[in-house]
């Protein structure tokens, strides 16, 4: 990958995890927290522990699912980091760019993403 391209890459991977973590930190308890939004949207729709159970529920799952893209992230500047971002992690040849664009975190070739989405 040339130079310009992966410093490109490397400020979208960059403004992404900025974004993600300033998600994190008001799902932590930021101000309004996703417990205050969703406590607000579903205030007088359910009873308390139904509705109590439904915002921790997810929370819980919005958290694991930032949490892992963070690392996904965090991945894909470490290939950055060491020169091999861009190259697939399972079988080594060129992830192409249109992919790299649409999911600059990408660390598998369509083949072998689809390979393991398919086992």
């Amino acid at each position: 990958m040339t130079h310009p391209d992966l410093h490109s890459y490397q400020k979208q991977l960059l403004q992404q995890r900025d974004d993600l973590r300033a998600r994190l930190n008001q799902l932590r308890g930021g101000e309004p927290s996703r417990a205050l939004a969703s406590a607000a949207h579903f205030s007088g729709h359910e009873d308390p522990q139904a509705q109590a159970n439904t915002e921790r529920d997810l929370e819980l799952a919005l958290d694991a699912h930032e949490t892992a893209e963070l690392r996904r992230i965090d991945a894909a500047l470490q290939r950055a980091a060491l020169g091999t971002y861009g190259r697939c992690i399972a079988c080594g040849t060129t992830i192409p760019e249109a992919r790299l664009r649409a999911t600059p975190d990408a660390e598998r070739c369509i083949d072998c993403q689809s390979a393991l989405e398919d086992a």
